[in-house]
């Protein structure tokens, strides 16, 4: 087992930030299309949102149990909430689980999948702030956010058949509501995690947040449809992804600055639209040119944030 200096300028290699981040990215891009084959399985309607808050619930729930149980095996000992972690966990919980999916499914039901994949990207842009900002966890530099608004161009621009510029508040005001619960979840998972095991952290919010999404949905009249081995295999895969994906990210974000891992969230809608054009046959979209640029786009602005800074 590392000591705690190894195992920070370990997490601190460049190709351990690149490829752990890629990763999660991967994994959390493969979670748009294998929700929509979720919702087939499992006989949910694209517009019954308390089904789909209640499909959520389960596969956090099961998440929080995957991420306790292979964190434990990892540490050769039963992760439990430490002393004053309850209630940090309660609060990541309500922003990063509850918040973040009840605004997401219910503003996903009045816009569509484009505008919403572009104003989720915000995230990265709200998450460097804030901790730039607001908790002084890092020096927000003119190259960081010169960075990130050329990733976002690759966002903008991967999404950019059908955009329209009309607005909703119960539609896009809501998905940008879930993407500032998630960079708000993202700068307090790196603050509780200077004292706090961040897959502790992680496993038990989503326990927590997942009963709370689950219990919502059914009081809202959410069903789940026909049982099969596949509808169960589809649930498992996704749990795993949230288990494994923001356990990573948290390990990332407590050994390196916030914006040198978030600007990687750049990343998922381009896997989202890759994996949805293999796994959805959506390969319109995803295989043109303004795909290629939109890739290239979005690794320049990666670089150019993580790229040292040799004159501050």
């Amino acid at each position: 087992m590392k000591n705690e200096q190894e195992k920070t300028e370990w997490m601190q290699k460049p190709v351990v930030v690149w490829l752990g981040a890629m990763l999660c990215c991967f994994l959390w891009g493969s979670a748009f299309p294998c929700i929509k084959i979720g919702y087939k399985l499992w006989e949910i309607n694209s517009l019954d949102t308390a089904s789909q808050i209640l499909f959520a619930g389960m596969r956090f729930l099961l998440a929080g149990i995957l991420a306790i149980v292979l964190g434990s095996m990892l540490e050769r000992r039963f992760l439990k909430p430490e002393q004053g972690a309850a209630g940090k966990i309660l609060w990541l919980s309500l922003l990063q689980t509850v918040a973040q999916y009840m605004f997401f499914y219910i503003g996903l039901a009045h816009t569509s999948g484009v505008k919403a994949s572009i104003i989720e990207a915000v995230n990265v842009f709200v998450a460097i702030l804030v901790s730039g900002c607001l908790f002084r966890q890092e020096t927000i530099h003119a190259r960081q956010m010169i960075g990130c608004l050329i990733g976002f161009a690759g966002v903008v621009l991967i999404n950019l058949n059908g955009v329209d510029f009309h607005m909703q508040a119960n539609g896009e005001g809501f998905i940008l509501l879930s993407t500032i619960a998630y960079a708000f979840s993202s700068v307090f998972l790196k603050r509780y995690s200077a004292k706090h095991n961040p897959v502790m952290l992680s496993g038990y919010q989503f326990i927590v947040g997942g009963i709370i999404l689950i219990l919502c949905g059914l009081l809202l009249g959410g069903r789940m449809g026909a049982v099969s081995a596949s509808a169960i295999g589809i649930l498992v895969y996704l749990a795993f992804v949230s288990a494994v994906a923001y356990s990573l990210w948290g390990l990332l974000l407590k050994y390196n600055p916030v914006s040198k891992v978030a600007v990687f969230g750049f990343m998922n809608p381009v896997f989202g639209v890759i994996l949805s054009a293999w796994l959805l046959d959506e390969r319109e979209q995803a295989f043109g040119v303004l795909s290629i640029i939109s890739l290239a786009l979005v690794c320049v602005g990666i670089y150019i944030v993580n790229k040292r800074n040799e004159n501050c």
